[in-house]
């Protein structure tokens, strides 16, 4: 009950309210992930929600709390999950919830720089003061078939005073290329302690969101490339 009291409070037309973090989960809903990875992505980012760890970090925030909103993107965006203020178990546990059921939220190809300016305006036009800004992308390429150039779009961003992070989703796709992870670091990401994390599809991805997660809660400085988990 207390969950969805907090849901309804952060969509509904008052709501404004310091806290530490507004984050934007933008995850990749382009043709080249199947409906399979795409709930899979969903449910690696349930887990990590709720997962002991992340909690402890949310909760050692200056606020206590965070709020989050998740959105997948290709040609066209679409919100999962609207803004949701984050700050124990029951309001983690209804986010991961909220995940469970709504259909694909987005369709077409690539979409990156469109991708980007939509999660800005989330940001900018919601009603929450949060202390630290990001966005959280994550992808398969750096394809960007349709609207303005990824660096255009990025620069927008960062001067709005939001921080791009990224995690780079690795493929056994031949023509993808292996230095993904690379390219975005020169394309994507940018701001106050901007980094990105590499994964691949599976067991690896699933503890790559949780890590990325708690590198973001805490705003902990790091490497601006992770690599991998073993790093």
């Amino acid at each position: 009950m207390r969950a969805l009291a907090l849901l309804a409070l952060l969509t509904g037309p008052a709501f404004a309210q310091d806290t530490d973090l507004e984050l934007v989960l933008l995850a990749d809903a382009s043709g080249s992930i199947t409906q399979r990875e795409l709930m899979f992505q969903r449910q690696s980012y349930a887990r990590a929600m709720t997962d002991p760890d992340v909690l402890a970090a949310i909760a050692n925030t200056a606020y206590g709390h965070i709020a989050v909103t998740y959105v997948e993107w290709a040609t066209t965006q679409g919100v999962i999950v609207p803004w949701m203020q984050i700050d124990g178990p029951d309001s983690a546990a209804a986010f991961a919830a909220a995940l469970d059921g709504p259909p694909r939220g987005a369709t077409g190809r690539n979409a990156i720089g469109s991708a980007l300016l939509f999660a800005r305006d989330l940001i900018e036009q919601n009603r929450i003061d949060g202390w630290r800004r990001v966005i959280d992308f994550s992808g398969d390429t750096t394809g960007n078939t349709y609207g303005p150039p990824i660096e255009v779009a990025r620069d927008e961003v960062l001067e709005s005073n939001i921080t791009i992070n990224a995690l780079a989703i690795v493929t056994d796709r031949p023509w993808e290329d292996a230095s993904l992870a690379q390219q975005y670091e020169a394309r994507i990401i940018g701001g106050p302690g901007a980094f990105v994390v590499e994964a691949a599809q599976g067991g690896v991805f699933a503890e790559a969101v949780k890590r990325k997660l708690i590198l973001e809660i805490s705003g902990l400085p790091t490497r601006r490339i992770v690599a991998d988990l073993g790093d």
